[in-house]
């Protein structure tokens, strides 16, 4: 069976999303995760928006009372990822920079990834 295509609204954020790069939806545990350049940086989960936020732009989204993703509605678990304001999903001009900021915070966690020093592994029978 050929997979499902994106929802309407999963399009319509990409193409809103567009000056940003290339938006690419792929679908993850019943929702989407946007992506550009293979950098998720914003989730869709029963049909709404959240964008990555890390401790440079959380502030953004907790200083409106924007509350983080939570995968399991019935579990404490959070996900860093914030829905915008209501109002930005109405003007891509509004919707631009919240999702500029959960874009560079994929980008900031990608190069904490690579900034990392990768463990040497002793040649077998030698000790480190």
């Amino acid at each position: 069976m050929p997979p499902r295509p994106p929802s309407e609204y999963v399009v319509t954020l990409c193409e809103m999303m567009a000056p940003l790069g290339d938006v690419r939806a792929r679908r993850m545990f019943g929702g989407y995760g946007l992506s550009i350049d293979g950098l998720t940086f914003a989730l869709v989960a029963d049909e709404t928006l959240y964008l990555k936020a890390d401790e440079v732009n959380r502030g953004s989204f907790t200083a409106l009372g924007l509350a983080p993703f939570r995968p399991m509605p019935d579990k404490p678990v959070t996900l860093s990822y914030y829905p915008p304001p209501d109002q930005a999903l109405d003007d891509r001009d509004e919707l631009l920079p919240w999702a500029r900021s959960g874009f560079e915070a994929a980008l900031r966690a990608a190069a904490k990834k690579t900034a990392k020093p990768e463990r040497k592994k002793s040649p077998a029978g030698q000790r480190g």
